[in-house]
């Protein structure tokens, strides 16, 4: 969705390549601590991409993962 790897994601959350890709390796739930869960999100808020909660309001209904309204293009720099 954003076209960046591990390393690029790590840089903009702030945490270890390895807690990314622990996180990754993750099957259903990904499972993390509370701070580099929050971590992670924000930085995917910060490039642009909206995380649907269970039971948010979607119009493409459930749970997952869009680039935000009118955002345009990423906000990721390579």
């Amino acid at each position: 969705m954003l076209g960046i790897d591990q390393r690029q994601l790590a840089e903009l959350s702030g945490l270890s390549v390895p807690t990314i890709q622990r996180m990754e390796a993750s099957e259903g739930t990904i499972r993390g601590n509370v701070d580099s869960l929050v971590k992670l999100i924000d930085a995917l808020g910060t490039a642009g991409v909206e995380v649907i909660n269970e039971g948010a309001i979607s119009s493409g209904g459930g749970r997952g993962v869009r680039l935000k309204a009118g955002s345009g293009s990423p906000k990721v720099r390579t």
